[in-house]
């Protein structure tokens, strides 16, 4: 009979872990096809400020039928409001709109090596502010990570126009948006909250705080029926973001955090591939020697542990 347990328990950690890493790849996948999804929208005339304003308006809506249906009410005490606010504009207003920005200029691939650079900006605020141990490795790993940024900004083969590379930048810029965000949820954050209740009020937080901007700027986006490329596109986003984050969640959850993190690599690699397949688009070897270099740098960062898809 033990020899019977261990074999059933066995069999339950190894059908755990597949469908763990099943997870992780079907969110990575879904959520490397942001980027091409928001060059779709603003090549094609959309504002930044209005897609923006779109992403945190339908998954505010997309989150509020979700979490009132399982009956979870949105705390709004100083403690949670101030949250709401701080990781509504740098998870949100500020990191979207400079990617939205950055997309018309950008190829997509490009758009999905940038995104690797959040872990590496993470490690690094969070070493500073003594929440992570600084390690020869995990120095190299951040080092290996601007040298491949510098390989896709500065080379002239490297992107379609030689001005893109100012669009880089501003990549980046998003990037390190979300790192600070990490970072204040990693100090901040409520603690008796659940993450989809507390992403519910970072999205309400973040449309309220886009209404002004986007009036005075005039960048409103109609979604006007019969819906074209701009509009399946700003819904799909908004869908995606919402789908996959809540698969991130339940992966940190049940497989642990080290686990979950191997979703950047998924990203920046699907985001590549996103743009050969939507845009067929032709990368220099200066950009696939950068995705090379930043994957890398993911490797040395990403914390070591005892996860792999399980969790006891």
């Amino acid at each position: 009979m033990a020899d019977q347990s261990r074999v059933a328990e066995r069999l339950s950690d190894l059908r755990a872990s597949w469908r763990a890493w099943a997870i992780l790849l079907v969110a990575g996948l879904s959520w490397g096809a942001t980027f091409s999804l928001a060059k779709i929208a603003t090549k094609n005339g959309a504002e930044p400020l209005g897609v923006t304003l779109w992403q945190g308006l339908l998954g505010a809506a997309i989150l509020a039928i979700v979490e009132t249906s399982r009956r979870r009410r949105l705390p709004l005490d100083r403690h949670h409001l101030g949250f709401y606010l701080l990781c509504g504009l740098l998870g949100t207003v500020i990191p979207s709109t400079l990617y939205y920005y950055a997309a018309p200029h950008l190829p997509a691939g490009v758009l999905g090596i940038t995104a690797a650079f959040v872990p590496l900006l993470t490690f690094v605020g969070a070493a500073l502010l003594r929440l992570e141990a600084v390690q020869p490795l995990r120095l190299i790993g951040v080092l290996l990570g601007i040298i491949a940024v510098l390989m896709i900004a500065l080379p002239e083969t490297s992107l379609p126009e030689h001005e893109a590379a100012i669009w880089v930048v501003v990549a980046v810029g998003a990037a390190l948006s979300y790192a600070a965000e990490a970072v204040v949820i990693a100090l901040w954050r409520p603690p008796s909250t659940q993450s989809l209740t507390l992403l519910w009020g970072m999205m309400i937080v973040s449309t309220l705080t886009l209404v002004p901007a986007v009036l005075v700027n005039a960048s409103f986006v109609p979604l006007a029926w019969p819906w074209g490329s701009v509009e399946w596109a700003i819904v799909g986003m908004a869908a995606v973001n919402v789908f996959s984050y809540a698969l991130f969640v339940y992966l940190v959850s049940a497989s642990g955090p080290v686990f979950a993190s191997q979703m950047a690599y998924i990203v920046t690699i699907s985001g590549v591939l996103w743009g050969l397949v939507i845009f067929e688009e032709h990368h220099s070897a200066w950009i696939w020697g950068a995705l090379a270099l930043m994957l890398t740098g993911l490797a040395l960062v990403t914390p070591r542990g005892q996860d792999s898809g399980t969790r006891n």
